[in-house]
């Protein structure tokens, strides 16, 4: 697999070597050592996550707070999506930058997103399918969500927009990122860095 760091640190793209022959195709998707290796980052899955979505849903963007956090490693196993990580780590060097993939079943192509940043997707196409795998289980009230179309961020949802967007009703009324800021919602890089610091160590 070819793993690239992304313009947003700490966040990658994975993107599978594959074997086809008469049958079909063999790839690997994940792989501990590897991400280990390429990235720096320590990633052991404790839960598993899918969701499906019709055409033009916007999930995002979302996050978790430190503690616990949550790495994400997010691949789409049916249909296609526009991926988004953004830098929302307060005092990191590139607060704010964002990056793009589109996520393929066919390619299977996937995003490593480090704790700290933050996610999102808008599905290509009907039955889309997400699969997370996340580093730590789901804790109740940790949950960070923040407003997709805040103009400070000008992400460019429109690349796969094709009508109006989908948006769960969290997601409508979430915070702009200044908001967030202003209600301690947001993780310190400091902190973030400490944390992968951390997950190293206990892995040795």
């Amino acid at each position: 697999m070819r793993i690239e760091e992304m313009k947003v640190p700490d966040a990658y793209r994975i993107t599978p070597r594959k074997w086809p022959d008469a049958r079909g195709e063999f790839f690997e998707s994940y792989k501990y050592d590897a991400i280990a290796r390429e990235t720096g980052h320590v990633f052991a899955p404790q839960q598993v996550n899918y969701s499906s979505s019709v055409r033009n849903t916007l999930r995002g963007l979302h996050g978790v707070a430190i503690p616990p956090g949550q790495a994400k490693f997010v691949t789409c196993v049916r249909g296609s999506l526009l991926d988004v990580v953004v830098d929302v780590r307060l005092g990191s060097p590139t607060f704010g930058a964002y990056d793009t993939t589109v996520l393929d079943a066919h390619e299977g192509t996937a995003v490593y997103v480090a704790e700290g940043l933050a996610h999102g997707f808008v599905a290509l196409t009907d039955d889309s399918c997400v699969s997370y795998l996340c580093s730590t289980e789901f804790v109740p009230g940790t949950q960070i969500e923040i407003q997709p179309f805040d103009p400070e961020l000008a992400l460019p949802w429109e690349l796969g927009l094709t009508g109006e967007p989908l948006l769960s009703e969290k997601d409508a009324a979430a915070p702009s990122l200044a908001q967030a800021i202003d209600r301690g919602l947001l993780a310190d890089y400091r902190d973030c860095l400490a944390l992968y610091a951390r997950l190293r160590a206990e892995a040795r």
